[in-house]
């Protein structure tokens, strides 16, 4: 909700803020550090205050469970117990709790390591709380095995008595066991309470930043802190609430909300069971027995019988995202040996490893080196998010460094959105919570800048070694550096790249290059926002473009030269000023073209306000593709123009001067054979076309077909398939894919009748042709689609807007496309019944006719 504050005579104040009931996160707190004197209180009349608790999980403090080794606490020694700390935080409304107490892990602390950071989230939504609810925060002790204390305790209340929301660090005072609970600004002030205050407000940006000064100050306030952790008398418990990005105040379900049950509705009560995602022992202690920890070298002798070898080859034909069932995991460790002379195993193996278990994951980790050599294809899968194991990424690393220079630069995208799960991963092991608030965002942000990424160091290495390579790997990240969560991490890796290149002299000339293509992309912003705000005709921002890139002040109509961002093998001097226009679109897109320094014409296209990183995966992906049918001697002569995102909202793309099927349909009465006719006339040639452009033509159909129909791209109509007077045909405008479509009942691939008539017809030889050329592409890449699988897999927290759509879906949604599950035979049958769907289909062309009477009237 958004409000206007002010008196008669001031200027309004604009403030917002939102309820509570409308804010379905889970309640959480942060278990930060404890202050003060620990032994303040004796524990001879509290060792019982945690039994009732205790029972909750099956123990006693009289006889205590059967099957835990007293060495653990005491390490056989009574009289010399280990102090462990923990905290347990119970939710409470109206005295009735609402959760078990939860509570931290058991660590041992020093008087110099008090701190857990660690969060704890509670079983209710915030839209759930009333407006009395609080959080009873214990402190604990563990002096021996059965030898519990109780420190003390605190009381925070979650709402403020003028019903706000309470967020941000707390400093709590814990009182007695046997005192009365009391908020927690109670208590003697310290020189460090006033500090305290002040460091919320700077944490909150309500204080000026200057890092010279910060430094200096942060080192004081250290110093104070250590002296007051000394001198401090009682004990003292830091926490943090969730941050939200705006005020939240107290605001009551309303009864008639349909998400309320009503009173005459039956009443379930849900109670949290903190177990739920704990292993269960005795399936652990089976899966332990079962796998023979003991048996290693009878393990290496083992052979498997035809049905376990059947089930086994079953096993590693599964898809990269299907998970394993115990029975699976268990088969496949059992006979780990005799699988590990094939490298499509690793993968299945690495899945079927407990990685918590000590034992098992050294003797997985052991046979990493000793496996059979795995591809490229499987390397990226270990870089997934499902592989969390450093080892295992490190392995997956140490195997990318066969790849070449161009084979990494067609996996550079997904490969830098890796480095992302690497930092994950971190953040994961120290159990901070990622998708709450703004204070769990700042938590993410501080492991991932204190964790090495084993995988930018890699590509860092590689990019120092190709300007290609480098150039790509540089915009990539300063992309991810815009993002909320993970951009401090990316701006580390490219402070650390950018570094990395002042150490050699051409490293400084990469260096300066990159800082001129950074002016240059600023400029060219700053000139779009500029087009975009004149409130003239379109013509008339033409014309101030071209004047404003033509005065030389600016400095773009001439310059050194300089590599394209774009594409870095295209070397630019300049742009020709009286070429440039305005696209007639709502983000006014700028039409540029740079010269080159042999005197030809490189055009571009600038966009500004639109997000080019979806573009930028589906072109990357139609390249990889084009590759793979090639590689099988397959060309389908397929336009995969270059696209570069150079940051969220701006990029570039190529221009390939061709038109679309829209205005060639307009032009030549509603035949694309005419247009043909015209452009590459041969009396000789199949229906007097050119041989040559009739093949490009129909080879051109055939694979954007395939490929857009396995990527799902959606909004396909005849202004964004474009085609060139070659004869190639290639889509444009990918703001549609993986299945989304804003059109109702969209067609398996985009094939009109208008296209195929230009074939000659459904009888024609080179209609049969075309669905030839369908069905190897299919084939083929249906052969290779681990490979696009996995790279979608690297792509599921990347935040384009397709992807975040539904990211768990992602790998799913395109493996479906490929229909793994049948036969070759089956395969080919199931896509031919796909183009005779998708000429035959009426209601597209029905939508063509809407779409094309739309266009008319907006223009």
């Amino acid at each position: 909700m958004s409000y206007n504050a002010g008196s008669a005579g001031d200027q309004f104040v604009d403030f917002s803020f939102c309820e509570s009931k409308d804010i379905s996160e889970f309640v959480s707190i942060r278990i930060d550090n404890l202050w003060g004197n620990s032994r303040r209180l004796s524990a001879s009349a509290n060792t019982h205050a945690l039994d009732d608790q205790l029972r909750l999980y099956g123990l006693s403090l009289e006889t205590g469970p059967a099957d835990v080794d007293d060495d653990y606490y005491g390490k056989g020694d009574c009289s010399q117990p280990q102090s462990i700390l923990f905290v347990t935080a119970q939710l409470f409304s109206f005295g009735i709790p609402l959760s078990l107490p939860l509570q931290t892990k058991y660590s041992p602390k020093t008087a110099h390591d008090r701190r857990w950071d660690e969060w704890i989230r509670f079983p209710t939504k915030y839209s759930e709380l009333a407006i009395d609810s609080h959080i009873s925060i214990m402190l604990w002790e563990m002096r021996g095995l059965w030898d519990v204390a109780q420190l003390g305790k605190c009381r925070i209340n979650l709402f403020e008595p003028d019903s706000e929301l309470v967020q941000g660090k707390y400093r709590m005072l814990l009182r007695p066991f046997t005192a009365k609970d009391q908020p927690t600004t109670e208590g003697s002030v310290l020189k460090y309470d006033r500090i305290f205050e002040t460091m919320r407000k700077y944490d909150d940006g309500d204080v000026a930043h200057a890092d010279w000064l910060d430094a200096m100050v942060m080192e004081r306030i250290a110093d104070i802190e250590a002296k007051e952790r000394q001198q401090a008398s009682d004990l003292y418990i830091h926490v943090a609430l969730p941050k939200f990005d705006f005020a939240v105040v107290f605001g009551e379900t309303k009864l008639d909300d349909p998400l309320v049950v009503q009173p005459s509705s039956p009443k379930f009560c849900l109670v949290f069971d903190p177990e739920t995602y704990r292993d269960n022992p005795a399936e652990s202690k089976h899966r332990r027995l079962l796998r023979g920890y003991r048996s290693g070298t009878l393990d290496r002798e083992l052979k498997p019988n035809a049905a376990i070898r059947d089930q086994l080859n079953t096993i590693l034909r599964y898809p990269p995202g299907q998970e394993l069932t115990d029975n699976e995991k268990n088969v496949v460790w059992k006979f780990r040996f005799y699988l590990s002379s094939n490298n499509r195993a690793l993968t299945k193996f690495v899945k079927c490893v407990d990685w918590n278990d000590a034992i098992e994951a050294k003797q997985a980790t052991g046979m990493l080196t000793k496996w059979a050599e795995i591809s490229i294809d499987d390397a990226l899968e270990l870089l997934s998010a499902n592989f969390t194991n450093h080892s295992v990424r490190g392995y997956a690393v140490s195997q990318l460094r066969k790849a070449k220079d161009d084979e990494l630069v067609l996996y550079l995208l997904q490969l830098v959105q890796a480095i992302k799960f690497e930092y994950l991963n971190a953040v994961s092991s120290q159990g901070v919570e990622t998708a709450v608030s703004a204070t769990a965002i700042e938590d993410w942000s501080r492991a991932m800048l204190a964790h090495e990424s084993s995988l930018a160091g890699f590509l860092i290495e590689r990019a120092l070694q190709n300007k290609t390579l480098g150039n790509f790997f540089y915009w990539y990240l300063m992309v991810e550096c815009d993002d909320r969560k993970t951009g401090k991490a990316y701006g580390k890796v490219v402070f650390q790249f950018v570094n990395s290149l002042s150490e050699s002299d051409e490293g400084i000339e990469v260096q300066t290059m990159f800082q001129r293509q950074g002016k240059l992309v600023s400029d060219l912003a700053r000139i779009s926002s500029e087009v975009q705000t004149l409130k003239e005709s379109r013509q008339r921002k033409v014309e101030w473009l071209r004047s404003h890139l033509a005065d030389s002040k600016n400095g773009l109509v001439s310059f050194a030269p300089l590599a394209l961002p774009l594409d870095p093998s295209v070397e630019v001097v300049g742009i020709q000023a009286d070429k440039a226009s305005v696209f007639k679109s709502t983000m006014m897109p700028l039409f540029l073209h740079f010269i080159r320094s042999d005197g030809e014409l490189y055009p571009v296209i600038f966009k500004a306000g639109d997000d080019m990183r979806q573009d930028q995966l589906v072109v990357q992906i139609i390249t990889l593709m084009d590759r793979l049918l090639r590689n099988e001697s397959l060309d389908l002569r397929l336009t995969p123009y270059h696209v570069l995102a150079t940051r969220v909202d701006q990029g570039f793309s190529q221009f390939i001067p061709s038109q679309s099927l829209a205005a060639i349909l307009a032009e030549n009465n509603n035949s694309i054979l005419a247009y043909l006719r015209k452009t590459s006339p041969d009396l000789d040639g199949p229906y007097g076309v050119s041989t040559d452009v009739m093949e490009t033509y129909v080879k051109s159909c055939a694979g954007y077909c395939v490929i857009t129909y396995l990527l799902g791209v959606g909004d396909r109509h005849l202004d964004n398939l474009l085609l060139t007077p070659h004869g190639h045909l290639f889509h444009v405008d990918f703001g549609y894919i993986l299945g989304r479509d804003p059109k109702p009942f969209p067609p398996p691939m985009k094939l009109c009748k208008e296209m195929v008539e230009a074939m000659g017809g459904m009888e024609s030889l080179m209609y049969q042709r075309f669905k030839s050329h369908c069905f190897v592409a299919f084939s083929i890449l249906r052969k290779s689609s681990n490979l696009i699988l996995n790279l979608f897999s690297l792509m599921i927290h990347s935040n384009i807007p397709d992807v975040a759509v539904a990211p768990d879906q992602v790998v799913a949604l395109v493996q479906d496309k490929f229909r793994l599950d049948l036969s070759e035979e089956e395969a080919m049958r199931y896509f031919q019944t796909l183009i005779s769907d998708s000429v035959k289909a009426l209601f597209p062309q029905v939508i063509e006719t809407i779409h094309k009477w739309a266009q008319y009237w907006r223009n």
